[in-house]
């Protein structure tokens, strides 16, 4: 419906004009619309406004009601928002002058999602900034910002192909950058794996919420690690499906639990999730712990999602096996990408590898590729860096390697967190994180979000909970391992100094 309301003499669509907000209410911009509403007929219109009014089942007695109202309210800021005539309200709906205020709520499909790696307590961080503090930053994998530059022949390569990468291009992507993922997962002896069966996307996480929307019906079950990258528990949740959270044993070097696996798969279970090396805590799996995780889905028909994002970050003598060259008779679905061995996070460009019996997923694959299709492609001009990166001189090598600026720095974080007293952690194998662990006899916390939020206001160092990441018990953090030495000295000795006194 459209009111014709006056302005300077004429008369315009409602639709044009400017609504005030005060609290919870709303009025017109012109305080002649509440006669014009009650009575007025617009010069240029031979039927009064409430004719159109009414015809959406306004009344005159609510109009003029409503109107008797005005001088109560206040004017403060122009927002914009959708109206429709009074006649009648529903719930969560304001109304004022005869006029529906809509209240838009979230979706419920939302309701169980979270990422609180960007959470609230992210929220009070750019505060502080903005009146600002200087916040030290341990809180997320993104190298750019610690000086890590990504390879120059990786730059320029994409440089040279911005002039051919104006347009869309495959929905699966270049062909040349799908061949390169191609002949290296054949490089990993990831058996029949082709051209087609590689998806480029926007990073990984765009890729991991495809999978699951093309896979999961409402009520089915994805088996996750506790602790996992929160994006895969809440990118099932938004398909539909229930997370069911597999422990992975601090004891036995953070790998997984296989009796507990065991125990978690039901007649619901659809796919399993192994995330290796491990995002938050750094671990590195054996092949045996990947058999084991590979017979059970096997004796179960399970789908088997591999995130190997940090597969080339490995200290000391770990090796990274790829989970799919261990299973040519599973359908397995593998996910890395350019944004942390190759440091270019905002790239966004990431890939998927199906392997194993396709033949007996030709549905699955078809939601893909309708889900790839509905997004056009990935970024083109990122695209031309995987054939380079892929391809060329493997500069990770040069810091995870001593005397490597990342082994360095893993080391370090590992010597200064366990010599808090209270604090104990695991050697991270690969990765760029730690996942310590502090004693709740020496410092009982009952929350871990207002732990990370008071040593926030308290230090302006910004860590995450390891609640954020699906761990059940509040005694957990994680810290990046990417700043220098010398900030990590000052930033955890600032952990240490606060824990001293800290009680909840």
């Amino acid at each position: 419906m459209l009111l014709y309301l006056p302005e300077n003499g004429r008369s315009v669509p409602f639709r044009r004009q400017t609504l005030y907000c005060s609290g919870s209410s709303i009025c017109f911009h012109s305080s002649s619309v509440f006669c014009n509403l009650s009575t007025g007929t617009p010069p240029n219109r031979k039927k009064p406004d409430l004719y159109l009014f009414r015809r959406s089942g306004g009344t005159y007695d609510c109009a003029r009601s409503d109107v008797s109202l005005a001088p109560a309210f206040v004017a403060h800021k122009p927002i914009f928002m959708a109206c429709v005539p009074r006649p009648s309200l529903q719930a969560g709906n304001r109304s004022t002058f005869g006029i529906i205020t809509m209240q838009f709520s979230k979706s419920n499909k939302l309701a169980n999602v979270c990422y609180d790696i960007r959470g609230p307590v992210l929220k009070h961080a750019k505060r502080l900034e903005e009146e600002g503090h200087r916040i030290l930053k341990l809180n997320i994998g993104n190298p750019a910002p610690f000086g890590f530059e990504a390879p120059d022949e990786i730059l320029q390569d994409v440089i040279r192909n911005l002039p051919t990468a104006q347009g869309y291009s495959d929905s699966k992507g270049l062909f040349s950058a799908r061949k390169a993922v191609m002949q290296y997962y054949q490089q990993k002896q990831v058996e029949g794996v082709g051209i087609e069966d590689i998806y480029l996307g926007n990073g990984v996480s765009e890729l991991i919420v495809m999978s699951m929307q093309a896979l999961l019906n409402n009520g089915d079950e994805v088996l996750v690690p506790a602790p996992d990258y929160p994006l895969w528990t809440a990118a099932v949740a938004l398909s539909g499906g229930n997370p069911v959270h597999y422990l992975c044993d601090e004891q036995a070097n953070w790998w997984p639990d296989l009796e507990d696996i065991k125990a978690k798969i039901t007649p619901n279970t659809k796919a399993m999730v192994i995330i290796n090396p491990n995002n938050p805590t750094g671990a590195v799996y054996s092949r045996e712990v990947l058999l084991g995780m590979l017979e059970l889905a096997r004796q179960h028909n399970l789908v088997v999602f591999s995130d190997e994002i940090y597969d080339k970050i490995l200290y000391d003598d770990a090796v990274h096996i790829c989970t799919a060259s261990l299973a040519p008779d599973l359908l397995c679905l593998t996910f890395n990408g350019l944004s942390k061995s190759y440091r270019v996070a905002g790239f966004r460009s990431g890939w998927i590898a199906i392997s194993g019996p396709k033949h007996n997923a030709q549905s699955y694959i078809e939601g893909i590729d309708i889900l790839a299709n509905m997004r056009l492609c990935a970024n083109v001009p990122s695209q031309h860096a995987i054939q380079t990166a892929l391809g060329g001189y493997q500069s990770i090598n040069d810091l995870i390697l001593p005397p490597g600026r990342l082994l360095e720095q893993r080391n370090r974080t590992w010597e200064l967190l366990n010599d808090i007293p209270g604090v104990s952690c695991v050697k991270p194998m690969g990765a760029l994180y730690a996942f310590p662990r502090i004693d709740p006899k020496v410092c009982p916390i009952l929350n871990d979000e207002k732990f990370v939020l008071d040593l926030l206001l308290s230090e302006k160092l910004l860590v995450v909970q390891g609640t954020a990441f699906n761990w059940p018990y509040p005694d957990h953090f994680r810290v990046v391992t990417l700043p220098r030495v010398d900030e990590l000295e000052q930033a955890i000795g600032r952990i240490g100094n606060f824990l001293k006194g800290y009680r909840q």
